[in-house]
């Protein structure tokens, strides 16, 4: 739970980024840019609508490196792919943070919606439910599914998810907010608050593994 509000302040951080910092454009929310893009065809801006292609076929490639930093056989030589993808996101924000303001907006936004794609399709589940960790309308939708089986029909389960994908919601908006307010003031740079936020997810994925790898020692132990 912990580590899934994290990746939902990056989330919803990231998108903020890239909107304010490069010309309007969204790291991770494709279907904005797909919309963004029909809507500058439609009005003969082309040269707009193709500023919004980038980033959609980076987020694909996003997918298809996901899919296979968790093949069995890749999975196997890099031990905790999880943890591997954060570490790569945290390095790759840190090089986007040197990119200079009048760089091309295309290299930035293609390399965010790189990660972004990479990072949501690595984790994929919240506890025991599938959410999002960097679009919110799903997250928002599982929350409120949740609460009315919570109060209609009083199950607990229910219940306890609708608190934890509200967490995940505040998250992103939290997120979002205060890149926001980090790159206007700070400006490119900004993306390194995602960074530590990403350090600290680190920590605690690695924190969690052995906890869980000395309670699976234990219990072998104890049944010896």
């Amino acid at each position: 739970m912990r580590l899934g509000v994290l990746l939902a302040l990056v989330g919803g951080g990231l998108d903020a980024y890239t909107f304010i910092s490069r010309d309007g454009v969204f790291a991770s929310a494709q279907s904005g840019n797909v919309v963004l893009l029909g809507v500058a065809a439609a009005q003969q801006h082309w040269w707009q609508a193709l500023g919004h292609v980038p980033p959609v076929v980076a987020f694909l490639g996003g997918v298809l490196v996901a899919e296979t930093l968790n093949r069995p056989r890749v999975a196997a030589v890099l031990r905790r792919p999880a943890c591997v993808a954060m570490v790569l996101e945290l390095v790759v924000l840190a090089v986007v943070g040197l990119i200079p303001a009048d760089a091309p907006d295309a290299l930035v936004t293609v390399l965010v919606a790189f990660m972004a794609s990479v990072q949501m399709s690595t984790f994929r589940t919240l506890v025991d439910a599938v959410y999002n960790s960097t679009m919110t309308t799903g997250n928002l939708r599982s929350a409120m599914q949740n609460a009315y089986q919570a109060v209609v029909a009083g199950d607990r389960a229910a219940r306890r998810r609708a608190g934890q994908f509200g967490c995940v919601v505040l998250a992103f908006l939290a997120g979002a907010f205060s890149s926001g307010w980090l790159t206007l003031a700070w400006g490119v740079r900004a993306v390194w608050a995602a960074c530590l936020v990403l350090a600290v997810g680190v920590g605690l994925f690695v924190h969690d593994e052995r906890i869980a790898r000395r309670a699976r020692e234990a219990g072998k132990a104890g049944a010896a």
